[in-house]
C-alpha cells in the first residue's frame, strides 16, 4: 500500500470530520463562504502552531521526519481518539523506515502452551490476529464459529466470512456495526504492517468481491479490537449475546486472546451450555481433525437444522 496516499487520505477524512464550532472557531470564521464541511488546512495549521505550507506537505504524504511534538498537535486538533491517533503515529513510522527495515511481517505461530490456555478456558475462546485470522481456538470457540468454518479456507477469517460468505447474513445480528469494526480492524493493521503480503491480499481481495467493504474502506475508520459484545444467531441454538474481552500476548506479538463470556442464567448461557454438550462427544471430537480438510459441523449432527 502506498504510504503517502494512506497518510493524505487518513487526514482530509479526519479533517472534514471536525467542525469551526468543535475547536472553538465559530465566532473567528469571518464572513468568507467555507467550501468544506470540516476544518480548512489553514486552520488546522493555525491550531496546531505549523505553517500553512509544512501543514499542507503533511497533508500530501509527506510526514517522514515530522517530530512527535507535531503529529502530537495534529492529533489535538483534528480530535483523534487513542486507535486514531495511534494510526497517525503508524503511518509517520512507516513512513521514516528506510528500506533495509521494510521488512515482511515474522509468520505468526501459536505456542503449545497457548493452545494449553484456550484448551482450559469453559468459555469459548480464541486467538486472531490482526488480519482477522482465527489463529487458534478451543473446543467450544469453535462450535460457535462453526459457519465460519464450514468454509474449507484456512485460516477461517472473520472479514472473508463477513464480506464474501452468503451465511454471513444470518449469523451477524449486529450486521453493520460487525462491518464497521472489522474493517476499521483491517485498516488499523495496514497502518502497522504496511507490508503484510497477507493482509494486501486479503483487502485486495474484498475491495475486488465487494462493492459494501470497498465503500466501508475509503473511509479511513480505525479502532482497537479490546471489549465489546457480539450478537449472534448460531445455526443450531439460535441467539447469542456474548460479551468479549481481547487481551494481547505479549510475547506472540500481533496476536490476540479473545474470550467471549454469557450473562449467567441467561437464554445464551443456555445455547452456550448445549453447544458445549454437542462439542464433547465423540463424533464432535473425531470432527475436529477431518474439518480441517473442510468438513461440514452440521455434518456431523444430521438431526442440526
Amino acid at each position: 500500500m502506498d504510504n503517502r496516499s494512506e497518510v493524505r487520505d487518513f487526514l482530509v477524512s479526519r479533517r472534514g470530520k471536525v467542525t469551526p464550532e468543535q475547536v472553538g472557531l465559530a465566532a473567528s470564521g469571518g464572513t468568507r463562504p467555507r467550501r468544506v464541511t470540516g476544518l480548512r488546512r489553514s486552520e488546522v495549521a493555525q491550531l496546531a502552531g505549523v505553517s500553512v505550507e509544512y501543514y499542507t506537505q503533511l497533508e500530501r504524504g509527506n510526514v517522514g521526519g515530522a517530530s512527535e511534538s507535531v503529529l502530537d498537535a495534529i492529533a489535538r486538533v483534528l480530535l483523534l481518539d487513542e486507535a486514531e491517533r495511534a494510526h497517525l503515529f503508524d503511518l509517520a513510522r512507516a513512513a521514516n523506515a528506510s528500506a533495509g527495515v521494510r521488512r515482511r511481517p515474522a509468520a505468526q505461530r501459536m505456542r503449545p502452551v497457548i493452545q494449553q490456555i484456550l484448551d482450559s478456558q469453559l468459555s469459548p475462546a480464541w486467538v486472531g490476529n490482526g488480519r482477522c485470522d482465527i489463529v487458534g481456538t478451543n473446543r467450544l470457540g469453535r462450535a460457535v464459529n462453526s459457519p465460519l468454518f464450514d468454509d474449507p479456507a484456512r485460516p477461517a477469517n472473520i472479514a472473508r466470512f463477513r464480506f464474501l460468505s452468503p451465511q454471513a447474513a444470518d449469523y451477524f445480528r449486529d450486521w453493520d456495526d460487525t462491518a464497521r469494526e472489522i474493517v476499521a480492524v483491517l485498516r488499523t493493521e495496514a497502518g502497522k504492517n504496511p507490508y503484510d503480503r497477507a493482509l494486501s491480499d486479503l483487502i485486495g481481495e474484498l475491495s475486488t468481491r465487494s462493492e459494501e467493504f470497498r465503500t466501508r474502506w475509503a473511509a479511513h475508520d480505525v479502532r482497537h479490537h479490546r471489549t465489546g459484545i457480539k450478537r449472534l444467531h448460531h445455526p443450531v441454538v439460535g441467539d447469542l449475546d456474548l460479551s468479549y474481552e481481547g487481551l494481547e500476548l505479549a510475547a506472540d506479538a500481533g496476536l490476540t486472546l479473545v474470550i467471549f463470556t454469557a450473562e449467567p442464567g441467561s437464554s445464551s448461557q443456555h445455547a452456550l451450555d448445549l453447544l458445549a454438550s454437542w462439542a464433547s462427544t465423540p463424533a464432535e471430537q473425531e470432527r475436529d481433525q477431518p474439518q480441517e480438510q473442510g468438513q461440514s459441523w452440521r455434518s456431523t449432527h444430521p438431526g442440526s437444522p
